[in-house]
């Protein structure tokens, strides 16, 4: 009897257990996310534009040599090591067996491929640090720099590689509409401005997907993105409007999570002799006191408690702690504190006790809350004396108005993001003298010019030694806060609203990757 009862439950824990399976793989199978971003791709081709919507699909689609973790460490990736054989030569072992969506393997020569295409297109500066690159076998790739560069795996994190083959066939035109690249989705439909569905690559190189389809849906007005996930249309969104996050939390299916962005909203001060929108017959921003007065106007908390509703994260300096070239216990806060009396006093001592007035070019839908932070600078500034025209623009029109040598522009509000970890990829864009050296200081808006600045980034940029570099930029950091070349604001809090089911944990870098999720 006792065996004829263990017989039985013994085939019934079989048929339990295999419907327990089959429930499970069905489960795992329909696993589906909708995702409500606040843009549509603008492309797909990864070497078109760095735009944030687009870079997230590219991530989808494609794979770097280096991957950057959610945390912001460089790790292997296509690569599975790397050395530095000399001060200017990289050696890149490539990983055998990563296959291209449409079954090909991965080889060297795609990689080297990838890296001449893309120095004729709109990102040609993703490899400006690369002089040359060959294929030394199937699976080994020798990357030449012109010039010593601690930080080139860094930077190739932020590179995609493409298939040649493909490439060459389909052309530039057709790979924006159909994206084949070795990442762990495919394009499965894309509707502009409607939605993108993606389906996971079963033979991604490092394991398959948990969510089987993911939908991006493009939903640019904030409210509407609110009401989209507390209707259950989607399952997360991005850019939460602080507005709405005690509401969303108030709903029990729902909750919010956030991380400090690594955008960091900061101005920039014109240091031409004479600035455009300034009556003045010279700059007054010349004169450090003057730029410490200004600093020392703006109540940084105030904006935070009372504009972000206490979603940002004050700047202590222009990069977060998790970078290169950040100074232990350097505060710019500290250093310019709140403080109108003492402002009041350094525009006496500058001899503009009567003030002046100037423009503030600003977006007014690029980042959290802009034209209200620009319109609380205004009346700040008015405290001191310094009377603020705002010139607020659509971000589809700001960055063409400020672009660097345009020189239409006295102060500036606008974000900075490192992706990279590296400073040294701000400071030689945003700080380096422009007109000296090529491929520095194009986005140099307030036109800083420090010879003793650019000397420390071209030593950066000319050591093979990370550590090295790492003290030259926290050199360049301490002067480029003693000169108060840009004054920073705060950094964005990255805010989603997403489902209970949902398993979220943002990234540093705020790329949303469905790779790392996963549902309840």
């Amino acid at each position: 009897m006792y065996k004829r009862f263990k017989r039985h439950m013994t085939a019934t824990l079989i048929l339990f257990f295999g419907v327990a399976v089959v429930v499970a793989s069905a489960q795992t199978a329909s696993k589906k996310i909708i995702i409500g971003l606040t843009a549509d791709a603008m492309h797909t081709d990864p070497h078109q534009t760095d735009e944030l919507s687009s870079v997230i699909v590219y991530h989808h689609f494609y794979d770097a040599l280096v991957r950057r973790t959610a945390d912001m460490q460089f790790v292997p990736g296509l690569a599975e090591s790397w050395t530095l054989q000399d001060d200017t030569t990289w050696i890149f072992n490539i990983r055998k067996g990563v296959l291209f969506h449409n079954g090909t393997e991965l080889k060297a020569s795609d990689v080297v491929f990838s890296i001449e295409r893309c120095r004729a297109q709109i990102m040609s500066s993703l490899v400006r640090y690369v002089a040359s690159a060959r294929a030394i076998d199937e699976y080994t790739v020798e990357i030449k720099t012109p010039q010593p560069y601690a930080v080139l795996h860094m930077d190739l994190s932020n590179f995609h590689i493409l298939n040649e083959a493909y490439v060459r066939s389909v052309g530039d035109e057709q790979l924006n509409q159909k994206p084949m690249g070795t990442g762990p989705y495919r394009l499965a439909d894309w509707v502009r401005e409607d939605h993108m569905t993606l389906t996971a690559f079963e033979n991604y190189y490092l394991g398959s997907a948990k969510i089987k389809e993911v939908t991006f849906r493009p939903i640019t007005n904030p409210a509407t993105r609110t009401a989209a996930i507390l209707t259950g249309e989607v399952d997360v969104i991005q850019d939460l409007a602080v507005r709405d996050v005690a509401r969303v939390k108030r709903n029990p299916l729902f909750m919010v999570v956030s991380r400090p962005s690594l955008l960091n909203l900061s101005l920039a001060l014109d240091y031409r002799n004479r600035s455009p929108s300034i009556s003045l017959p010279s700059n007054p921003m010349k004169d450090v006191r003057v730029r410490e007065a200004i600093a020392r106007a703006i109540n940084v908390d105030a904006i935070g408690k009372v504009i972000m509703n206490g979603m940002a994260t004050p700047s202590t300096q222009y990069v977060p702690a998790t970078h290169l070239g950040y100074v232990e216990g350097l505060n710019f806060r500290e250093q310019y504190p709140y403080d109108p009396s003492r402002a009041i006093a350094l525009m006496k001592e500058a001899g503009l006790g009567n003030g002046f007035t100037m423009t503030l070019d600003a977006t007014n839908n690029r980042y959290v809350n802009d034209q209200q932070i620009a319109q609380a600078l205004a009346g700040m500034l008015a405290k001191i004396g310094i009377t603020l025209k705002l010139n607020l623009m659509p971000k589809s029109r700001f960055f063409e108005y400020v672009r660097v040598p345009s020189d239409r522009s006295s102060l500036v509000m606008s974000g900075w993001d490192t992706p990279s970890g590296d400073a040294g990829a701000m400071y030689n864009s945003s700080m380096y003298s422009r007109d000296t050296k090529k491929g520095y200081g194009q986005s140099n808006r307030g036109s800083y010019h420090n010879p003793a600045f650019d000397a420390l980034i071209d030593r950066a940029d000319a050591t093979p030694d990370l550590n090295e570099r790492d003290q030259l930029l926290q050199q360049a950091t301490r002067l480029a806060i003693k000169d108060i070349v840009l004054i920073p604001l705060h950094y964005e809090q990255d805010i989603y609203a997403a489902k209970r089911t949902v398993v979220l944990n943002p990234r540093v870098d705020k790329f949303i990757w469905a790779w790392e999720m996963d549902i309840r």
